[in-house]
């Protein structure tokens, strides 16, 4: 019950720091609009898309969790890479129109409230700070005690987006400093093409690291070449062949194979069974299938036996 509690408690966490991005991000672009920094707008729209990923994560949190259905085998977690691939495209595109008005705010600088940049980012580094901790906090928390790997990982994802915003917010105090005791206007152009080419990066990684998923490339966590030379170290085990690894949603593994035995008892392929489904447990392979074939069964079969190296499994 207790984890329970907890497990709630850190949910409400995340839901505060959306409605305190979404919020916030509003003020910014009054706050934007007032003090005539593109910088300051700029990070608003970084805000904005944050808290946009930030409710996402929450909603789909939930709707991975619900069961498999007839129509959708391996459940509701893939859901998630569509929004992850909408929300890279978004701040992509958003990043562009950033640079095209950070450019022309360096060209063309105007006067700007530069003590109110300075207020604004003071209480955006505040916000934004306390967010973040508060999330450190509970995800430490669901760390130590175990909790699922999509909860964890989408803490560790909300905690980078606040902690950019923490950056952006840096360096707007930095820029509105200097602003007022210089009167260099044109470095508020310069801020903004930095939190654009900034967001642009970060969206860039993001649909990269997306389209591997959609791809079915190998987990970065987990190395092909290790685990089936691991594999057939196994006793019994004379060959592997149709090792295939790949991720549901960039944390939930699934992996499949062919393990070739030499002619033993059945009670002892089913040891050899067990074995090869927990080096794949601890290869982070949440979802195995494993079929077991005798070297005469493989023989039969035209299978191919296949030395352990990575280059060499089909």
């Amino acid at each position: 019950m207790a984890h329970t509690h907890h497990h709630h408690a850190h949910k409400s966490k995340i839901t505060m720091a959306f409605w305190l991005n979404l919020l916030f991000s509003i003020v910014e672009v009054v706050g934007g609009i007032l003090t005539n920094s593109t910088a300051i707008i700029a990070d608003a729209f970084h805000d904005f898309t944050d808290a946009l990923a930030i409710g996402l994560a929450v909603l789909l949190e939930k709707l991975s969790g619900r069961k498999r259905t007839p129509g959708f085998s391996y459940g509701y977690k893939r859901f998630s890479l569509l929004s992850a691939l909408g929300m890279s495209l978004f701040l992509l595109i958003g990043s562009g129109v950033m640079c095209i008005g950070a450019y022309n705010s360096f060209v063309n600088p105007e006067v700007m409230h530069s003590e109110g940049m300075v207020w604004l980012a003071i209480l955006g580094i505040a916000v934004n700070g306390f967010a973040f901790l508060k999330i450190k906090h509970s995800q430490g928390y669901e760390h130590d005690h175990n909790h699922s790997d999509d909860t964890d990982f989408n803490s560790r994802a909300i905690m980078l987006h606040l902690l950019e915003d923490v950056l952006g917010w840096v360096a707007v105090l930095i820029g509105g400093i200097v602003i007022y005791f210089t009167n260099w206007y044109w470095i508020d152009g310069v801020l903004a093409l930095v939190i654009a080419v900034f967001i642009g990066y970060n969206a860039i990684q993001n649909l990269v690291r997306t389209m591997k998923v959609l791809l079915q490339s190998v987990p970065e966590n987990v190395d092909l070449e290790q685990l089936s030379n691991e594999l057939i170290q196994i006793e019994g085990v004379e060959s592997i062949h149709d090792l295939h690894i790949w991720t549901l949603d960039g944390n939930y593994n699934i992996g499949s194979l062919h393990a070739v035995v030499n002619s033993i008892a059945e009670d002892k392929q089913n040891a050899v069974l067990s074995t090869v489904l927990q080096l794949m447990e601890k290869h982070k392979i949440q979802h195995p299938t494993v079929q077991i074939e005798t070297s005469s069964v493989a023989d039969l079969l035209c299978f191919k036996i296949i030395p352990a190296k990575y280059n060499d499994i089909s």
